[in-house]
């Protein structure tokens, strides 16, 4: 799912770095207003495993892979704007540091990832919560898995803007592996929030998020 460098158009990246700049900014002070502090054990113990998971990649086609992403996991137990921050901080150690994604299209990854990729697999939980446990295990699920294909959308949309590849090839290798892999991002974010609400059933769905 990381874009390296050298596969987006010049202007594709130069506008997604600067679209992603002002939103980042944005959700940091949200974040600071309505974060409660208790929280932040469980920010630092969700964020490390989310940055364990994306670790482990598998290629989806020449130049991109795919990996789990946790941002609706994230959502669902930090809140949105919290799990945006966490999400880019992330992407950002990832670049720096291990290479995976690009420096200049890391803006399209914060995109792509760390804001739609979140709000998108927030919004089933937004909906369907308080209908019931299975109700809630749906929304999980449905997080899950719209995350990561709405992310794998935008990332088609920008290598096809770029004339990465054929659209037509590109489209069905990245939402047809991506709809799969999405199943077990689903799976795992039903797993996962389960044991955090058996935990302690104030980790799930914080006050921005209720």
């Amino acid at each position: 799912m990381h874009i390296p460098d050298g596969f987006l158009s010049v202007p594709v990246w130069l506008s997604l770095d600067l679209a992603a700049i002002p939103s980042v900014g944005y959700f940091v002070r949200r974040t600071q207003r309505v974060f409660e502090d208790s929280r932040i054990p469980l920010l630092g113990v969700l964020g490390s495993f989310v940055f364990a998971a994306q670790m482990i990649n598998f290629p989806v086609m020449a130049g991109t892979s795919g990996h789990l992403i946790g941002g609706a996991l994230l959502a669902f137990t930090l809140g949105p704007s919290a799990a945006t921050v966490v999400m880019t901080a992330i992407l950002c150690v990832q670049a720096l540091v291990f290479q995976d994604g690009g420096i200049l299209a890391l803006g399209a990854n914060v995109v792509n990832m760390a804001v739609v990729g979140v709000w998108v697999g927030y919004l089933p939980m937004k909906l369907l919560n308080g209908r019931g446990p299975r109700w809630r295990s749906l929304a999980a699920f449905l997080g899950g898995w719209l995350s990561l294909m709405a992310a794998a959308l935008l990332a088609a949309v920008e290598l096809s803007i770029s004339a990465m590849a054929p659209s037509g090839p590109l489209f069905v290798s990245m939402l047809g592996i991506h709809a799969v892999t999405g199943v077990a991002e689903g799976l795992i974010t039903v797993v996962t929030l389960s044991a955090i609400q058996r935990l302690n059933s104030a980790y799930v769905l914080p006050r921005e998020a209720a």
